[in-house]
């Protein structure tokens, strides 16, 4: 046995299971799964795509040649992939195919929460929900086992807690993985409509055929102890479940659609009353009143936010008429300062915000650690929507007549992810947006993965390196500037140029991640408080190792990065490098 996180846990299930091509975008609380997967190798291929949708039809090609695969994002990947999702669903698959989709209840690190159920009844397709990291292996080969007999795509939901939580798990041997060798049949793997009309008719036949399986599953169960109350359950809520209500009888799902029908009916019938817990939406309690099931659920349990025990246990108080009292705060905490998420000290994006506090202009913004660039004092992001909209609602933004410029920002990998496409219609249909990729060489947010941009694949092999700046050519935007962020006075007069013109063009800000790259720290810088006038505009860099408040500025030498930002924006020359400031 070995303790293994969710990820860690379904990354070796993969392995077991016979898995040979394993493919993914980074989104936590997924990216963990193909860099464990990554461990195995030659054994299983592994990719980084370059997006969601791209990264699921590599997967479902493999598995139409015969392979098992598995395709792993987060919630949000999920609308990326909705549409070959959808149309795989009536294709069917050959070798064993699964989506690992990991859901972020709370938001810890997304734009929206999401239930991913509703994917899986949308799709007509079975999904699986682990409760711990045993049953991340156990299910992920169930999946894949379920996705083959009844060749279907498979859905295996987890949630940030079940992710990157830790529990023991018994290792298995490795499956003998499938012959590969496409079979030619236009009638099954066509859907043009004379085709399509057959696999719509098979995809309701085989839904009665799921059902049928997963009330037979041992994945589903029922455990009789007091039968006073039954409670419906699925994923990490099972555990809240157990300690909470010791003393329920519990129908345990973990193939949790198709709905198990014979099973919720047997449960209902067995106990006085029935009370569904369910993480985010009320998806189990609305299908059980639809069988004509009296149940309770959201009337007492939350749908917004993560479940916690202690949540659970004010939702049995409130189910009890009990007074539920949440938890106090620690009294010796209660005047700790706030501590929004800052860019880190020295981060190449920060000069980019500094440069553009200085127009007046609406900033579209995208989804990655530059979306800091929101907070005071920096505050230059207007909106952000999702992986890709930093660029096409620029466009929308000058096209619907907004008298201000408009100027789209977005990181490298989102700019691979979902931004050329973006660039391509700005210049196809003559707008004049200025777009700034932040090129720090990584997909930063996500833990530093490799990209398109990078030259270096998931499997450590050097590859061709995508170029900015010719796919921006490519696309048809003519004016396209490359500057060195630590450069302040360059950057704000090409930013000054780009966002003057009225035609669009693209600037890329290149500079690494320091967090990745991790260079030498350069001379450290300092202020001299005798000198300083205390106008307080180095402050309004956002940099954590600038501190002000009760006097002149200070830079704390246990945060400074040297970047030297704060001295190109002195105006009193009153800082530089520790040996020579005067």
């Amino acid at each position: 046995m070995e303790l293994l996180s969710g990820n860690e846990a379904i990354a070796r299930g993969a392995w077991e299971a016979g898995v040979a091509v394993a493919t993914g975008y980074p989104g936590t609380p997924s990216t963990e799964i193909l860099e464990n997967v990554v461990k195995y190798k030659p054994d299983i291929y592994c990719e980084w795509s370059p997006n969601e949708k791209v990264a699921f039809e590599v997967a479902a090609g493999a598995s139409l040649a015969g392979a098992r695969s598995i395709v792993t994002m987060k919630h949000v990947g999920l609308n990326v992939a909705a549409d070959p999702l959808m149309t795989l669903s009536y294709i069917g698959v050959v070798g064993g195919f699964v989506a690992c989709v990991a859901d972020d209840p709370g938001m810890q690190s997304s734009q929206n929460e999401q239930d991913t159920r509703h994917y899986a009844r949308f799709a007509k397709v079975p999904i699986f929900e682990p409760s711990d990291s045993q049953e991340a292996a156990d299910y992920l080969r169930l999946a894949q086992e379920a996705s083959e007999q009844f060749s279907v795509p498979a859905i295996l939901r987890t949630t940030g807690r079940v992710s990157h939580s830790r529990s023991l798990v018994t290792l298995g041997e490795r499956k003998p993985p499938r012959s590969v060798g496409f079979q030619k049949n236009p009638p099954r793997f066509v859907p043009i409509p004379v085709w399509g009309r057959v696999m719509r008719a098979n995809v309701e036949d085989r839904l009665r055929r799921l059902q049928a399986a997963a009330e037979e599953s041992p994945a589903n169960r029922i455990e009789w102890r007091n039968r006073s109350l039954g409670i419906v359950t699925a994923g990490i809520a099972y555990h809240y479940v157990r300690d909470v209500f010791p003393e329920a009888s519990v129908l345990k799902l973990g193939w949790s659609y198709p709905f198990p029908d014979r099973l919720l009916r047997e449960l209902a019938a067995g106990v006085g009353r029935v009370l569904v817990v369910e993480e985010l939406d009320d998806i189990l309690e609305q299908h059980i009143k639809a069988l004509g099931i009296s149940c309770d659920g959201r009337n007492f349990v939350p749908g917004i936010g993560e479940l916690t025990p202690h949540r659970v246990q004010l939702a049995r108080a409130r189910y009890e008429g009990r007074d539920a009292r949440p938890i106090q705060p620690v009294p010796e905490a209660a005047d700790l300062p706030a501590r929004p998420p800052v860019l880190c000290p020295g981060c190449p994006h920060r000069s980019i915000f500094y440069a553009l506090g200085k127009h007046d202009v609406v900033v579209t913004g995208d989804i990655g650690c530059y979306s800091l660039g929101v907070f005071p004092p920096l505050a230059r992001i207007d909106t952000i929507l999702c992986m890709g909209g930093g660029i096409s609602m620029a466009q929308g933004f000058q096209k619907a007549g907004e008298p201000k410029k408009v100027v789209g920002i977005v990181g490298d990998s989102t700019f691979f992810h979902s931004g050329i496409t973006g660039l391509l219609d700005i210049a196809y249909n003559r707008g004049t947006s200025t777009i700034i990729v932040v090129d720090n060489r990584t997909t930063a947010m996500t833990g530093h993965q490799d990209h398109p941009g990078t030259g270096v694949t998931l499997m450590g092999d050097k590859t061709a390196a995508a170029s900015i700046e010719d796919l921006g050519r490519a696309c048809g935007i003519r004016r396209v500037r490359t500057v060195d962020p630590y450069d302040l006075k360059t950057t704000m007069q090409v930013l000054k140029e780009e966002i003057e013109t009225d035609e669009p063009s693209l600037v890329i800000s290149r500079a690494p991640c320091l967090l990745h790259e991790r260079p030498p720290v350069a001379a450290k810088y300092t202020v001299n408080a005798e000198k300083c006038k205390e106008c307080g505009l180095c402050l309004k860099l956002g940099c954590p190792a600038m501190e002000g408040g009760g006097g002149a500025p200070r830079i704390n030498d246990l945060l400074c990065s040297g970047c030297g930002l704060c001295m190109q924006v002195c105006r009193c020359d009153v800082i530089g490098p520790v040996e020579s400031a005067s």
